[in-house]
């Protein structure tokens, strides 16, 4: 005895759960109860399980009976002519909607070559198993599936055209390739869906070779003279907002040229770009710490009377600044008030981005890298008939990686390049491998890809041939100019005089456990201790029960609050951070008593 649940709700018994689902299913697809319905057995659970709730995810799939499928070639040209519809097909059984319970006990084929007696259902294409990202990439079904993910990824941080209307948008960090292609190799999808028209990446030609050592791991060799002729240029755009904000007693910030008696004004050299409304002009060419929006407020913390007097409103500077490590060209400016009634005052800078050491680029493969130099033109390796290659790459990231995408991508885009048209690599059912190596050896090179390549520094030919081709790349959103991080000295915090965390902070970068233990094993005693200094403080400590001390640097003596004066003072170097700890535990009631001891 079978127990039935409809939409998980138990509704009754049956003795012959299989003949049940048997029925069901033939009833559905004769049209005698609705197409959404699905069943399944659970043998585990003795229990059959019926779905017809909305919500559900359902998929199509060909019906297969005696390893045939039930669409026919006859079918298949009727629908393309239009003589039957998508819904005649399923009316007549022939195609049905699985949901998830229901799809777990089917068998599936892949292709109509793969069917046996065995299967239930064949896929309408190949490509369903995949989605509308994936169907993008090319031969992707000879890749590595977790490679196939992180492809997937590289291709949405892609660097393209996000909107149209992107000169009028104040997006945050938003960025723009100034130069697209249309990729040589496509699929199905690609051309169907309209993807055509919103690309991304670049065509280049690629080396597969390790040069120099600066390829090495997942880094890439960029022609120099590619990127100084535009290849992979692009466009960074950063908004500065700011709002006249009100506060309560009637005071409220005010957008403006600040005055020179305007508590934390800054040098005449900083405010030199504002127009007499207090706003950058446009095209102007900024430059990090120049003053974009000009802004004085009213004072948040009174100290004293005189800070704060009836009638008359003191203010500070507050305006708002290049960011640091940025600059680039005011695009525009809007002007324009909140809801509130407030002014608020939106600019956008633009800067020029080219390629540099450190920037990422993957292809549509899965296999991105950073850039790992610029090489000149000339000293760029080179083929027999002259050609150079735009990229290198390094062949050691292939073979782990089982990435053979990569490589079908290189030559079919070097076959597409040579003949002049798009080459068609959906998965599973694109172009052949063979049909392109074939292709190859009719233009006059070997099938596998592989030519002959000289040194571009000595001009001697290399003694094992290199695969050279043709393929997309894209550089993605990760810029080095927007990471990197530098600090010789700036800013502390109060509270542990350590230095400020974080690049728009003007930060440091933190000397971890991990940092700490490669000084140490390196050897370089006096450099750990110079980075471990950077909060030293000198405090004084009683001799006699080590306990911290009171110091009187004028007089030059000191006492302890437990010993009085009769004792001996010492001063020693310890961390602030330390110190606030002693301070943490003499507040909860934990005596900390200190040592003292000679170095010697």
């Amino acid at each position: 005895m079978s127990f039935v649940f409809v939409n998980g709700v138990l509704s009754g018994t049956n003795d012959n759960p299989e003949k049940l689902v048997k029925e069901i299913i033939e009833d559905r697809r004769a049209g005698k109860i609705p197409k959404q319905v699905n069943i399944r057995y659970r043998k585990d659970r003795d229990s059959v399980m019926i779905n017809s709730d909305g919500g559900r995810l359902l998929r199509a799939l060909i019906v297969v009976k005696n390893g045939k499928s039930l669409v026919t070639k006859d079918d298949v040209k009727l629908l393309a002519e239009g003589h039957i519809t998508w819904q005649d097909l399923i009316d007549k059984g022939k195609i049905e909607y699985l949901d998830a319970d229901e799809e777990e006990l089917a068998y599936t084929a892949i292709t109509e070559e793969e069917l046996t007696p065995a299967h239930t259902h064949l896929e309408i294409t190949p490509l369903s198993v995949f989605g509308t990202q994936a169907s993008l990439l090319p031969f992707i079904n000879h890749s590595n599936a977790h490679r196939n993910v992180t492809a997937v990824k590289s291709v949405q941080q892609g660097v393209g055209i996000y909107s149209t209307n992107y000169l009028i948008r104040h997006d945050n960090d938003s960025m723009i390739a100034i130069d697209q292609q249309t990729p040589i190799v496509t699929t199905k999808i690609y051309n169907n869906e309209d993807f055509g028209s919103h690309v991304f990446g670049q065509n280049i030609v690629v080396a597969v070779l390790s040069y120099l050592g600066y390829n090495m791991d997942d880094a890439i060799i960029i022609n120099k003279s590619s990127v100084d002729r535009g290849l992979f240029r692009a466009m960074f755009f950063r908004p500065y907002k700011v709002e006249e904000t009100k506060y309560v007693g009637g005071q409220s910030d005010l957008i403006t040229n600040p005055d020179k008696d305007v508590a934390g004004y800054r040098s005449e050299a900083a405010y030199k770009y504002l127009d007499e409304d207090g706003i950058a002009a446009v095209n102007s060419h900024v430059n990090s710490g120049d003053v974009l929006i000009g802004r004085v407020s009213p004072p948040r913390f009174v100290s004293s009377i005189d800070k704060f007097r009836l009638g008359v409103q003191k203010q500070v500077e507050s305006s708002i600044e290049c960011r640091t490590g940025e600059g680039g060209i005011v695009e525009n400016v809007f002007v324009t008030s909140t809801a509130e009634g407030n002014k608020y005052v939106s600019l956008k800078i633009r800067q020029d981005r080219k390629v540099e050491i450190g920037d990422k680029f993957g292809p549509r493969s899965g296999q991105k890298g950073v850039v790992g130099m610029l090489l000149n033109q000339e000293d760029m390796p080179f083929t027999y008939s002259g050609i150079i290659p735009d990229l290198i790459f390094s062949p050691y990231s292939i073979p782990t990686r089982m990435s053979m995408a990569y490589l079908l991508e290189l030559i079919g885009g070097k076959v597409g390049a040579l003949g002049g048209r798009y080459i068609d690599g959906t998965p599973f059912i694109g172009e052949k491998e063979e049909d392109l190596r074939n292709e190859l050896l009719e233009y006059g090179f070997r099938e596998n890809g592989v030519e002959t390549m000289y040194n571009g520094i000595t001009g001697e030919e290399m003694q094992v041939k290199i695969f050279v081709g043709d393929m997309t790349y894209i550089r993605l959103k990760h810029f080095v100019a927007n990471k990197i991080q530098w600090r010789a000295r700036g800013p502390i915090q109060l509270l542990n005089r350590q230095p400020t965390e974080g690049k728009s902070k003007s930060g440091g970068l933190r000397l971890g456990e991990m940092e700490k233990d490669c000084f140490v094993a390196y050897g370089s005693a006096m450099a750990l201790k110079e980075r471990f200094d950077s909060d030293k403080i000198t405090i004084p400590v009683c001799s006699k029960c080590g306990m911290t001390a009171v110091y009187n640097v004028r007089k030059k003596t000191g006492y302890c609050p437990i010993d009085g004066e009769d004792t001996q003072i010492k001063l020693i170097e310890v961390s602030a951070s330390f110190k606030i700890l002693l301070d943490e535990l003499k507040a909860v009631g934990i005596y900390p008593k200190m040592v003292l001891g000679s170095k010697v």
